[in-house]
């Protein structure tokens, strides 16, 4: 177990909304069972972000998945963080794989990964999805719960 505790400013205080990704922070607290392995899930099922050439809304449904190691993402950071995406432009592709490196970077996680199920921009629906390498062996992964986009009918 790692001996100095993680300070975590956010939680139990009133926090304005980040700006922009770079701004937000994302916190981590200790995993109360390292010894396991276990599948943890954030979905973020209303998630935004603005076309960095139009400025018009993007929408997404995204669905991360991680096996931790010592440490796990502090839940109402990564809200905040999600959340700082609403006024940045950035394509399916840069916006997903972004917040996938900077979890990685953060946990340091024995696993990650991540879904963006994007609605259609310009008729075609962007799904885009990233992953660490293979899950630990013996870790359940359900399937993501995620339609892929069918249309009207």
């Amino acid at each position: 177990m790692l001996a100095k505790p993680p300070i975590v400013t956010q939680l139990g205080q009133r926090v304005a909304q980040p700006a922009a990704p770079e701004e937000a922070i994302l916190e981590r607290v200790f995993n109360p069972h390292p010894d396991t392995h276990y599948l943890a899930r954030f979905t973020a099922p209303e998630f935004t972000c603005l076309c960095p050439v139009t400025g018009q809304p993007d929408f997404a449904h995204l669905v991360i998945d991680y096996v931790p190691k010592d440490w796990l993402v502090e839940s109402k950071s990564l809200k905040l963080y999600l959340g700082s995406f609403r006024n940045h432009g950035a394509f399916h592709e840069g916006t997903t794989i972004t917040i996938a490196k900077r979890l990685n970077e953060l946990l340091a996680p024995h696993w990650l990964r991540i879904g963006g199920y994007w609605y259609p921009r310009g008729g075609i629906p962007i799904d885009v999805f990233y992953q660490t390498g293979e899950a630990p062996k013996g870790v359940w992964l359900p399937d993501q719960g995620v339609e892929p986009y069918r249309g009207r009918g």
